[in-house]
């Protein structure tokens, strides 16, 4: 999901000092031992075509309705995937 300009702003401007990290365990260099960095992959553009109540449905979700499909398509995929 993508974020606003005006909340954008409003979290920039909280000062470190003003941010409340009393609910956020400390780690150290254990914890990120076996972290592997993951970049996103790119996207390849295609055209689809969707049923319009589909659609319809899933711009009411929100901004970034294609992302929202790519998410809903990948999820499938690994459900599939799991499958015996």
């Amino acid at each position: 999901m993508s974020i606003s300009p005006e909340r954008l702003k409003a979290i920039e401007a909280i000062r470190d000092e003003d941010i409340d990290y009393s609910d956020i365990p400390a780690t150290d260099a254990a914890f990120w031992a076996d972290a592997d960095l993951r970049l996103p992959t790119s996207h390849q553009g295609i055209y689809i075509h969707l049923e319009p109540d589909i659609l319809a449905w899933l711009k009411q979700q929100g901004p970034d309705y294609q992302t929202r499909i790519n998410t809903i398509l990948r999820a499938y995929m690994v459900a599939q995937q799991a499958k015996p």
